[in-house]
């Protein structure tokens, strides 16, 4: 790191440090002064002319420069614990930042990083919802995650129990790229059984958080994160929530940065489906049932050729229906081996048998066989 960065990161740091100065007003400070060593060289006078910056803060600024040769000595120690770890820091203003987190409100202005982010929020989408999804819920995270991995988008989420770690997982099952951005210090992983989790991510995709090493998963610190995850994403997906969850909070926060968001409806007296129905109702999510939904909505190309290189005929299916419709004929077969044949669980299946039932390519015979009806 050279040494006119490592002293703006300083600076930065110091300025963050400064009660009642957050991301918004540092960006104010910066389109005014066009620097971050000109904010510390202006007068009392000049600060009070930059927009929500009163009497208290101006002093406040202009006291701080008293510590900058302790915010120097503190980022110092913070990066040898950095490289410890395999992480690094970087600022609004450098070159990594992601692009489209730079253009939300109150961007966050500094990031830990481990591992590389895929600097493209127009192909990335998150997946959130509840930390105890039904098995409805389970089975949809898995499946758009690993359709939308299957189309070349990076999954963002927050590495949290349920709906997170299930789509993490999926798209690294997948070899696809994804994001986890937490609410805790690199240094201290949240859910400690993600651990595994968090290690592969970092090695595929990459571990944002906005906080400094050692910051505990306190509850203040998830909105904050949630504002992340959102984001870097072209459109939120909520898989499933009650209506007082934080994948909740991620919704509106993608709605307030004017990014697409979607809901899969759920059924009625559901708890954990409260959230995403509610949302649909209101208008404020689009109804998706299939990856194809969201691909559509956000003007991204589906993909006519799967990673095998096999052209897909069948516009209305998705990946999952298109391989077990491959897979039928006029014989029957049962449920079980065509699960196996598929390596999917017979749960899995089943779903994606009705949809090729209802959509009118497959048959059920007596006993969870199917056919082809086409």
């Amino acid at each position: 790191m050279n040494q006119n960065r490592f002293e703006i990161l300083a600076k930065l740091q110091l300025l963050l440090s400064i009660e009642r100065v957050g991301p918004s007003r540092i960006i104010n400070l910066y389109n005014k002064y066009n620097g971050i060593d000109e904010i510390y060289n202006s007068s009392y006078s000049s600060l009070l002319t930059v927009n929500s910056i009163n009497t208290h803060i101006a002093k406040s600024i202009l006291l701080s420069k008293n510590r900058i040769a302790e915010s120097y000595a503190k980022l110092e120690i913070e990066i040898k614990k950095l490289n410890a770890i395999g992480a690094r820091i970087i600022s609004f203003l450098d070159d990594d930042y992601p692009e489209y987190l730079k253009k939300i409100f109150s961007p966050p202005i500094i990031l830990y990083v481990k591992g590389t982010i895929p600097n493209d929020g127009k192909n990335s989408i998150a997946i959130v919802g509840t930390r105890r999804p039904t098995d409805y819920g389970k089975l949809q995270a898995k499946q758009f995650s690993e359709n939308l991995t299957m189309q070349n988008i990076t999954i963002i989420s927050g590495l949290a129990r349920g709906v997170d770690s299930i789509a993490h997982k999926a798209c690294l099952n997948h070899n696809g790229k994804t994001i986890a951005v937490t609410g805790s210090g690199l240094d201290v992983v949240y859910p400690p059984e993600n651990k595994k989790l968090y290690e592969e991510i970092a090695a595929s995709g990459a571990i944002i958080s906005e906080f400094e090493l050692g910051t505990k998963p306190d509850a203040q610190n998830f909105p904050r994160r949630n504002r992340i995850i959102s984001g870097l994403s072209a459109g939120t997906l909520i898989i499933e929530t009650g209506i007082t969850g934080g994948a909740m909070q991620t919704a509106a926060h993608a709605l307030d940065q004017n990014r697409e968001v979607f809901a899969i409806p759920g059924n009625l007296g559901i708890t954990q489906t409260e959230g995403t129905n509610r949302l649909i109702q209101r208008g404020e999510a689009k109804l998706v049932t299939n990856v194809e939904d969201i691909l559509v909505e956000l003007n991204l190309s589906v993909k006519s050729v799967d990673e095998t290189g096999t052209k897909q005929g069948y516009e209305d299916l998705n990946l999952f229906e298109e391989s077990i419709l491959l897979k039928l004929t006029n014989k029957p077969i049962q449920i079980d081996e065509l699960a196996d044949e598929l390596k999917m669980s017979s749960t899995e299946c089943l779903v994606y048998l009705l949809a090729l039932e209802l959509k009118g390519y497959a048959r059920q015979l007596p006993g969870k066989n199917f056919i082809l009806s086409r």
